[in-house]
């Protein structure tokens, strides 16, 4: 997805599951919050590299080996730490990925809070010590239950969240009409953005 704020693009979680990422130009900052492909697509990343070439990548260590072997730059961001590219603030938050089973090895994925009050979480339910504004909420996977994306909504009380993390629904039809009905009975609008839809908030 792609978050411009004060004139700063940026892209975050490039990976397998869309190839418009490819296409977007002015980037200056790039956010990798995990290996896992739907998040972290290399060969989108060189393509958007040739195409923004002073983009900054921002990843975890974990990441940072994948990238390192394909010879692609990258800086460090993780858990507490923060950054500034312009006038846009970027913080670390967070260590682990949500479980999808128990004898599943871990695998660190870091949400990202934006200037702006934005917050990407990536694949967990982790919590920022920041008032949250506008929340990109993952609203299917293997590693949660739609009742658990509705309570994270609800426990960080941002004004507006809308839905990420739904390509592999991408067959089965959204899953919107239940957090829409249960987040708008306690004051937080759940705005659905389509493909190609540019929404300002």
């Amino acid at each position: 997805m792609l978050y411009e704020c004060d004139g700063v693009r940026v892209l975050i979680d490039p990976g397998s599951y869309s190839s418009s990422q490819n296409n977007v130009e002015n980037v200056h900052v790039i956010l990798v919050t995990h290996k896992h492909q739907d998040h972290l697509h290399i060969e989108s990343i060189e393509t958007i590299l040739k195409n923004n070439p002073k983009a900054r990548v921002i990843t975890n260590k974990s990441v940072g080996k994948l990238l390192t072997e394909k010879r692609i730059n990258f800086e460090i961001l993780e858990e507490g730490k923060f950054t500034m590219e312009a006038s846009v603030g970027i913080e670390a938050c967070g260590h682990n990925h949500a479980v999808i089973y128990s004898s599943l090895p871990a695998v660190e994925n870091t949400g990202f809070f934006l200037t702006g009050g934005f917050y990407f979480p990536g694949d967990s339910f982790n919590t920022p010590e920041k008032k949250v504004e506008i929340l990109a909420l993952p609203v299917a996977g293997p590693w949660m239950k739609l009742s658990e994306a509705i309570d994270f909504a609800k426990e960080l009380k941002p004004k507006i969240c809308f839905p990420v993390h739904e390509g592999i629904l991408k067959f089965l039809g959204p899953v919107h009409k239940v957090p829409e009905q249960e987040l708008s009975k306690v004051g937080i609008q759940f705005v659905v953005i389509k493909d190609n839809e540019t929404k300002e908030f």
